[in-house]
């Protein structure tokens, strides 16, 4: 028997793991909480003396319960209000370049939508063998299927998300390029330093839940994006503080108003580097993880 110190400290050393899988696999923060801390105290009554592979069991009990969750949420997001967006979340990487950029793409806003393409089970299988770097076997015993039908869920993934950069992300330079010509052309009204850096079949979407005011439609073009930053300078982006921070993996920003954040704002990129997607979230349930700097 695992004494209970010891034990809280196996999850514990698996818990980033989990919650990594968890959030990817549900696109929301709060539930991937809530099954990771279901999970924990599943951990703690388990007969440790039966489990051979902590690391294994945690991460088949992690999954099952996900794929279990977004059974359900599926069901809830065809009643959602407006457009449904990821939940944003605070990122910070100290890894080497190349370990940053691998979390970046695997947890980037429009990457995240990809997946919803995807049934529950092909979304598991893909993430846990594309980015968690799992082979067939092992993922074959976690969703509990045959190898072949473990090959095929990622099969009909891979086809699903097709054959485009899905995981792109720019240099951070470029990145911080777009924030500023963003800011400068809210504060100023002048957009023709951030229209070179829009794509021309830029779309721009919000999610508010239907809880607070909010574009219900998706934007798509260069030119309805920028009218939509000029008109609504005056009644929108002039009443809020800009804050620049690390969200999803990328270089996002927080829009704040009376000390609470108001709207978070991320990106998508086409292959050029330039800006493809501009995700606005508006829900404030959804908003609730982040937080402003002072």
């Amino acid at each position: 028997m695992i004494p209970a110190q010891d034990s809280t400290a196996v999850f514990e050393h698996s818990r980033s793991f989990l919650m990594g899988l968890a959030y990817r696999i549900l696109g929301s923060r709060a539930e991937a909480e809530d099954v990771v801390q279901d999970l924990f105290i599943k951990w703690l009554e388990a007969d440790k003396a039966s489990i051979d592979t902590p690391a294994a069991w945690l991460t088949t009990l992690c999954t099952r319960h996900c794929i279990d969750v977004l059974r359900s949420a599926h069901t809830s997001r065809v009643d959602y209000v407006g457009t449904w967006l990821p939940e944003p979340i605070h990122t910070t990487c100290h890894d080497s370049p190349e370990q940053a950029h691998e979390l970046a793409s695997s947890l980037s806003t429009a990457f995240m939508l990809l997946l919803e393409r995807l049934s529950p089970k092909e979304r598991a299988a893909y993430l846990l063998y594309e980015i968690f770097d799992m082979d067939y076997p092992q993922v074959a015993a976690t969703l509990g299927v045959q190898d072949a039908a473990c090959r095929k869920l990622v099969s009909r993934a891979k086809t699903s998300l097709g054959n485009t950069h899905i995981r792109y992300q720019p240099e951070p330079a470029r990145q911080e390029q777009l924030l500023s010509a963003f800011h400068s052309a809210i504060s100023s009204g002048s957009t023709q330093t951030l229209a070179a850096l829009l794509s021309e079949d830029v779309e721009l979407c919000a999610d508010s839940g239907g809880k607070v005011s909010s574009i219900r439609e998706t934007l798509y073009g260069k030119t309805s994006v920028l009218d939509f930053i000029a008109q609504s300078l005056q009644v929108y982006w002039s009443h809020y503080q800009w804050q620049e921070t690390e969200i999803n993996g990328g270089r996002g920003v927080i829009l704040v108003a009376d000390g609470h954040i108001a709207a978070s704002m991320t990106f998508g990129y086409d292959e050029d580097g330039r800006a493809s997607h501009v995700y606005i979230m508006r829900n404030p349930d959804k908003l609730a993880g982040l937080h402003a700097s002072h």
